[in-house]
C-alpha cells in the first residue's frame, strides 16, 4: 500500500500554453535520477493521482515536476490551478527504474523526448555522476511548436559548463525555426539530419539510447534503432535501448 505524504507548494511556473511545473516541499524518500512519483489531491471525496518524474537532481531540496495540462482531465487542471502554499499529497516512496544504474556503459549517451518527457533527462544531467560516465551526452527534445521549448535557461547553463561534452538537438514538429530541425524524431532519424546535426553517428558500438515520452514515438524509434542492429536493453540482456513509458 502506498504511504502518502503532503507537500506544500512553493513556486508554479506556467511556461505556455496548457506547460507547468510545480516546486513544492515533501519529506519524500531519498530517489535516484529518473525515477518518478506520484501527485494526488482531494477531488469529490476521491484522492485522485497521476504519476509524474522529477526534474530536480536528489540532491535538491525543493522537489519538481512538469506537466501537461490535459483540459478534460481529472488532476492536472486541478495541479495546474494550484498557487504557493497550496497542498498536494505525495508517495513517500518513488518508483522507476530509468536511471543511470540501470544502463550499461556506452561512449556516448542519447537521451531522447517528446513533450513533458523532458523533465526526467533535466534530473539525469543535473548529476555529476551522468557527466562522469560519458563522452557525449546528446538531448533531442521534440514538440510541436518552439514556445513548447522549456527550460531553456537550465539548459543553457547546461551547455555553457560542459560545452562539447553536451549537445542540445531541439526538435519542432509543426514549424520551421532557426538551428532546429524540423519534423519528427523519426524522420530525423532516418534522413541522417539528426546525425549530422550532432556530428555523431548513432551506432551499437559507441551509443546508448534512452527513450521517453508517447507511446508512438517509443514503439517508431525503436523499431528504427532495431533495424541498425540495436536491441532492447533488459537486465537478463544488455542491449543499446532503453525505454519509458511517460504518464
Amino acid at each position: 500500500m502506498e504511504q502518502w505524504i503532503e507537500g506544500t507548494v512553493v513556486e508554479k511556473r506556467h511556461w505556455s500554453n496548457g506547460l507547468y511545473s510545480l516546486r513544492f516541499q515533501a519529506p519524500v524518500e531519498p530517489f535516484r535520477a529518473g525515477q518518478f512519483t506520484r501527485l494526488a489531491l482531494e477531488i469529490d471525496g476521491e484522492r485522485v493521482a497521476r504519476p509524474y518524474s522529477f526534474v530536480n537532481p536528489p540532491h535538491d531540496s525543493l522537489l519538481e515536476v512538469y506537466f501537461n495540462e490535459v483540459l478534460e482531465g481529472p488532476l492536472s487542471p486541478r495541479l495546474a490551478a494550484l498557487q504557493p502554499g497550496d497542498n498536494l499529497w505525495v508517495t513517500a516512496r518513488p518508483n522507476g527504474f530509468f536511471t543511470l544504474d540501470q544502463i550499461p556503459d556506452s561512449e556516448n549517451l542519447w537521451m531522447i523526448a517528446t513533450g513533458t518527457a523532458l523533465g526526467v533527462y533535466l534530473s539525469i544531467l543535473r548529476t555529476e555522476k551522468t557527466w562522469q560516465r560519458f563522452r557525449r551526452l546528446l538531448l533531442v527534445h521534440n514538440v510541436r511548436t518552439r514556445e513548447q521549448l522549456s527550460y531553456n535557461e537550465e539548459i543553457t547553463v547546461l551547455q555553457a559548463t560542459y560545452g562539447d561534452h553536451f549537445h542540445y538537438l531541439p526538435i519542432t514538429s509543426r514549424e520551421e525555426s532557426a538551428g532546429r530541425l524540423r519534423g519528427r524524431i523519426l524522420a530525423t532519424l532516418e534522413d541522417g539530419r539528426l546525425e549530422q546535426q550532432a556530428g555523431l553517428k548513432l551506432t551499437a558500438d559507441n551509443s546508448h539510447v534512452m527513450l521517453c515520452g508517447n507511446m508512438g514515438m517509443i514503439r517508431e524509434v525503436s523499431e528504427a534503432l532495431e533495424s541498425r542492429g540495436m536491441r532492447k536493453h533488459r537486465k537478463k540482456e544488455p542491449g543499446h535501448f532503453t525505454t519509458e513509458k511517460y504518464h
